[in-house]
């Protein structure tokens, strides 16, 4: 019982440390990049696979690097460069798996038209079911992660930085060392019952937590 007192006790203090977030210079840096991603889910495919493709190479790897590397190849890049020449340059700016990523982003033209590909299909649960079982190096984590980037609210994205507040304000018992699609789930359920308490979507928390762990505010 003590445990789970303090786990509540945590929990509180997690709601309020973001409730001085949302008062803060921070709050415009958050609601700066949600309408960054509203404006891309306006955008059309080549857009939307761009930042697919940055999703692509985020996946063990960091979102500031793979910033860099969308910033330099570019959308028509990522469409149009042989694989070869997306390879060297990924391992030119630094990436760690730069002749796997190059391979993944090649496939992944297949579904270059994404965006019309998932306006058929109903919710964000199913759209990242589709984006895991057909696009090679997507996980659950980089399939939430590219969804939100393109306008999305209700997926979690369970990067290390987020488990890692869970596991500090008592929201899991330890850090997973891997994610099943059923534990991704259970973990995203927590996160909304945070959400919901603070009256926020998703997409706009993750923003918040990622901000208290790294002091950016980034995509």
């Amino acid at each position: 019982m003590a445990t789970l007192g303090m786990g509540h006790m945590n929990l509180e203090l997690l709601i309020s440390q973001i409730r001085n977030l949302e008062a803060s210079a921070v709050a415009f840096q958050v609601e700066e990049r949600l309408r960054e991603f509203k404006l891309l889910h306006s955008k059309g495919n080549e857009e939307w696979f761009s930042e697919l493709c940055f999703c692509i190479l985020t996946a063990n790897s960091t979102a500031r690097l793979a910033i860099r590397i969308q910033q330099e190849i570019g959308a028509e890049g990522f469409l149009t460069l042989p694989e070869e020449e997306i390879a060297r340059r990924l391992e030119r700016l630094g990436h760690r798996f730069s002749q796997r990523r190059a391979q993944f982003i090649v496939l992944a033209r297949e579904f270059s038209h994404i965006k019309n590909l998932l306006a058929g299909i109903g919710d964000e649960g199913q759209a990242r079911q589709w984006l895991v079982e057909n696009v090679m190096g997507l996980g659950y984590k980089e399939a939430s992660h590219f969804l939100r980037n393109v306008g999305y609210d209700n997926v979690a994205i369970l990067d290390r930085h987020i488990l890692r507040i869970m596991r500090e304000y008592d929201m899991v018992e330890e850090v997973p060392k891997g994610l099943t699609r059923r534990r991704y789930v259970n973990l995203e359920a927590r996160l909304q019952s945070l959400a919901t308490r603070l009256n926020m979507p998703l997409s706009r928390l993750d923003l918040y937590l990622w901000h208290m762990k790294t002091g950016a505010v980034l995509k």
